[in-house]
């Protein structure tokens, strides 16, 4: 096991898992209802249908690698779990009559290895490389490109501007999307308008700070990493990823007044700076939760530090 961080009595991570559940409800029990309700929303529901993460896992709460949880001995059994033994509870000044349970970081590392070696890659690119906060997130533009050809990808909302001046702005615009889960849903027409070709190898040299769909995968890192990262800094990086997605739909070519999103007009100059001027906002405000995610991975696997994701 990691050399713990924190032990926590029973009524302390009690507390922080019904904190964090309550917190998660806010999410998660309104796109429960809705599905019940054969409901759809179009910006809201796009966490929980997109990412893999369901509503009940983003409302457990786990302490993270590295911690212990005293009076858990039903945790014991989840995944990833394990009592503490031995040697280890000597160190820690502990009994078995206390009931120790910590994530079992051996065993998430020998079955996740992949997933943590991607995830610390694509951190240390989203780090490392300069923001370009240039593309007015045309993406979506190009995924509505030519639709009277094609399915758009939200049928349910009708074109802002109508298809004709979809396309006009398209075809006017400087296309540079770095991010291959955008890319890959371009409508085939608008493929070869993009300056770059993403690929999900390239992800990991190609993330960068200033793209709003790197920032909200800052989430899908941290779900990947579940139990080992703090439910905490999950739900920091599904908040961060809910404001992003929130713009990222507003600057679309979709017309969402009936939904509550005035548009983020980026046909227009004014647009445009509003654009940039959330963009950069974003990328600040996810610096640090990379920062929390590479010290998370550190805990989990400090043979192999992350600087350059902590950087």
């Amino acid at each position: 096991m990691s050399r713990p961080v924190a032990v926590l009595a029973r009524e302390d991570w009690e507390a922080r898992a019904h904190a964090h559940e309550r917190r998660a409800a806010r999410y998660a029990d309104p796109f429960v209802a809705r599905r019940h309700r054969g409901q759809k929303h179009p910006v809201e529901d796009f966490l929980f249908t997109y990412y893999t993460l369901t509503p009940g896992q983003l409302k457990r709460w786990h302490p993270g690698a590295g911690t212990v949880l005293l009076d858990a001995a039903g945790r014991a059994g989840e995944k990833f779990y394990r009592p503490l033994t031995g040697p280890e509870l000597a160190d820690l000044g502990l009994s078995p009559r206390d009931g120790a349970v910590a994530v079992d970081d051996d065993a998430f590392r020998a079955r996740r290895a992949p997933a943590i070696d991607f995830a610390r890659a694509v951190l240390g690119a989203h780090a490392a490389n300069p923001g370009f906060f240039g593309c007015f997130g045309l993406h979506e533009w190009a995924m509505a490109y030519r639709s009277e050809d094609n399915d758009l990808r939200h049928e349910q909302l009708e074109l802002r501007l109508g298809a004709a001046g979809t396309d006009a702005v398209v075809e006017s615009a400087r296309i540079r999307c770095t991010h291959f889960d955008a890319f890959r849903f371009f409508q085939p027409q608008a493929v070869p308008l993009n300056e770059l070709r993403p690929t999900r190898e390239s992800q990991r040299r190609m993330e960068q700070p200033g793209c709003l769909h790197a920032t909200m995968d800052l989430y899908k890192w941290a779900y990947k990493l579940v139990p080992a990262v703090p439910s905490e800094l999950l739900l920091d990086c599904f908040e961060l990823a809910w404001d992003v997605r929130a713009t990222d739909m507003q600057a679309a070519p979709y017309d969402l007044a009936g939904w509550g999103y005035d548009p983020v007009r980026i046909e227009t100059p004014e647009g445009k700076a509003e654009y940039v001027r959330r963009q950069r906002d974003f990328a600040r405000r996810a610096e640090p939760l990379r920062a929390r995610l590479a010290a998370a991975l550190e805990v989990l696997d400090p043979a192999r530090a992350t600087d350059g994701a902590a950087a």
